[in-house]
């Protein structure tokens, strides 16, 4: 048989017989150290097992443990590693169906009568871990379509079958470790040893191929790593997220509510929450002014018809509401604010003079959420866009979205995010307009994004039905990635709606469309800046920024004066005169995470003064109110950036 040649991207290749192993040639190109971090590899850009066997000539490129690739494949081996355990432990009674590696770690979904509980937990861990010291081989078969469905049939494995019915392939991969068999295309780890630091999380509802109408299945979710300091920090990160948990601190600070009375996933805001999101409010728009856009304000319904001709009746209908009928005419609830924007542009005529013209809206928009995906304020039906969209001529693009990038990023450090990825998302499989519109859209993203010098990524079929994006992640002090930010450039939009201007020809051209959105929706930045501050809001947007306490009732009258000279000042002031322990109110305030308190004794009130507080429990020698004032305004100033 005849040899081939193999060799690593940057290196000289070496000789070996057809049908040698990956692993058998990374035996020759590697050394003993680099040998053992490796647990697959790419061949022409496919992901393969070791004992994968080369025919032809191929360019190797090894996948180690440290990579992201390789934590990947060592939580997607650790998902069937868990299904082998569950099998093993409760046998017939349940049912496997899919488990894949997600974000930070895996899940596998069963069906089983009775609900896992945390004994169960215990339970499947010490089984997964006999399987892992056992070492057993992750063994790939490839076996005849129906060869597959019959064994899964006779293991009266139910949703395997539903799977293999709907797929074309003749032939089918599956992998086996020990007894257990699973319907994968892999890759996976060499063998089960690889996997020895794993922890299962919690257990949730989830309908089989996320359909309602399908079986109610039990997924549980757990994470893995290769090495325990790594397992250790992300369950020490866990425990802090729970803290961080926006949903608990918006209940604990009086920030926002949801009642199921009203309907999930409809934010009820508070007044605190009411003023926290005022002062982010009146802090876009005044920076939207300084950067030349003007304010809109649109409806929220809108004639059906305006959806036909935008596409997204077509393209988006899945996240639209059902219509509703108007004198006889159907409505619908906007779920997004372009189509008004465009509408508003032709009421009037165009000149290339009058571009670019940047108009911005606060928009209130409606978007159907499964109830299983909904999530506090993260995953909401109802949200308020930082909308905004720019008209300009081809010539202005690439300025235009540089622009966008620095009020973005501007804004973002403003409210404490300097670290973020991001992604340039190209032509997804449903989308309108010609292949050359999509090519000038994508390099103009792509040459603002350089320019700027940004690194990026590339994301895939990830744009917009009209149009490719940036998409901006930014990421909390916990590390966790968020997406906000979005930078869409539309020429499809105009062409639908017939959006002309009058050139310096003297003839009709065709404006340029760039929707974006800084923030994203906020309710969902709100969320954010709740975790990624722990609810311990810088000064500058802190619901309440003092609160003032009385030691006894003789101060009183003087602590209302104060209280009334500071609410005149601008000062967000509340007053705790409740005939308590001094202690308790601190205590109080400090769990109220309050940047300042304001301590009125007899001294303070013969003086005209204040004693302050911080919330982490420093004192400040007594001021006056004047200089507390001035204190405010000049750290509110500072944290502006003003």
């Amino acid at each position: 048989m005849a040899d081939i040649a193999v060799r690593l991207e940057d290196g000289d290749p070496v000789s070996v017989p057809a049908h040698t192993t990956v692993k058998e040639v990374l035996g020759k190109l590697l050394s003993g150290k680099q040998r053992k971090q490796t647990l697959a590899a790419y061949i022409n850009g496919t992901a393969v097992d070791l004992s994968y066997e080369l025919t032809v000539d191929t360019v190797l490129t090894p996948i180690k443990a440290d990579s992201e690739k390789g934590l990947d494949i060592l939580r997607h081996s650790t998902a069937h590693i868990m299904a082998q355990a569950v099998r093993d432990i409760f046998g017939s009674d349940v049912k496997v169906a899919i488990g894949p590696a997600i974000e930070n770690g895996f899940y596998y979904d069963f069906y089983r009568e009775e609900p896992f509980s945390p004994d169960d937990f215990v339970q499947i861990e010490a089984r997964m871990t006999e399987i892992s010291a056992a070492a057993l081989p992750f063994v790939r078969r490839e076996v005849a379509r129906k060869e597959t469905i019959d064994l899964f049939r006779q293991q009266d494995e139910k949703y395997k079958v539903e799977i293999l019915e709907e797929i074309g392939d003749e032939t089918i991969s599956l992998y086996q470790q020990g007894e257990f068999i699973d319907l994968c295309r892999g890759p996976h780890l060499p063998d089960t040893s690889w996997s020895r630091e794993f922890k299962l999380l919690r257990v949730a509802g989830a309908y089989w191929r996320g359909d309602e109408k399908k079986d109610v299945l039990q997924r549980i979710y757990g994470t893995a790593f290769f090495d325990k300091k790594a397992l250790t920090k992300h369950l020490n990160d866990l425990e802090e997220a729970k803290k961080r948990d926006h949903r608990r601190l918006g209940k604990e600070l009086q920030l926002f509510t949801i009642n199921d009375q009203i309907g999930p996933g409809l934010i009820l805001w508070q007044p605190k929450g009411a003023q926290l999101r005022r002062l982010i409010e009146d802090y876009w728009k005044d920076e939207h002014y300084r950067h030349g856009y003007e304010l809109l304000y649109t409806p929220h319904i809108a004639r059906q018809d305006l959806w036909k001709t935008s596409g997204h009746l077509d393209f988006y209908s899945e996240n639209m509401y059902a219509s509703m009928e108007i004198d006889d005419v159907k409505y619908q609830l906007k779920p997004m604010n372009c189509p008004f924007h465009i509408g508003i542009f032709k009421s009037d005529k165009r000149s290339y003079r009058d571009f670019p013209i940047r108009w911005a809206e606060l928009g209130t928009v409606y978007r159907y959420e499964r109830a299983g995906a909904l999530h506090g304020l993260l995953r909401v039906r109802g949200f308020t866009q930082d909308d905004a969209h720019i008209f300009c001529r081809e010539d202005q693009l690439e300025e235009e979205i540089f622009n966008i990038l620095d009020l973005n990023l501007h804004i973002l450090k403003t409210f404490g995010f300097s670290d973020y990825d991001v992604y340039l998302s190209t032509r997804p499989e449903k989308s309108v307009g010609r292949d050359d519109i999509w090519e000038k859209s994508t390099e103009a993203l792509k040459q603002a994004l350089e320019k700027k010098g940004l690194g990026y990524e590339l994301d895939p079929g990830e744009g917009v039905f009209y149009g490719p994006k940036i998409d901006i992640k930014i990421k909390d002090q916990l590390g966790r990635s968020w997406q906000c930010s979005t930078i869409q450039v539309d020429f499809n939009l105009p062409e639908r709606f017939d959006m002309a201007y009058t050139g310096s020809d003297n003839t009709d051209h065709q404006p340029i469309m760039i929707h974006r959105a800084l923030m994203g929706s906020l309710e969902r930045f709100v969320g954010v800046l709740i975790e990624h501050y722990a609810g311990v809001f810088p000064l500058w947007f802190a619901p309440v920024q003092a609160r003032i306490m009385n030691i006894t009732d003789d101060q009183t009258k003087y602590c209302e004066a104060v209280y009334n000279e500071l609410r005149k000042a601008g000062v967000r002031v509340e007053k705790d005169l409740r005939n308590e322990k001094l202690n308790y109110k601190i205590r109080e305030a400090q769990m109220g995470k309050i940047p300042y308190m304001l301590i009125i004794g007899e001294k303070e009130k013969e003086t005209g003064t204040v004693t302050v507080r911080l919330r982490d429990g420093k004192n400040l020698p007594p001021m006056s109110i004047k200089e507390f004032c001035e204190k405010i305004d000049r750290e509110c100033r500072e944290g502006r950036g003003i």
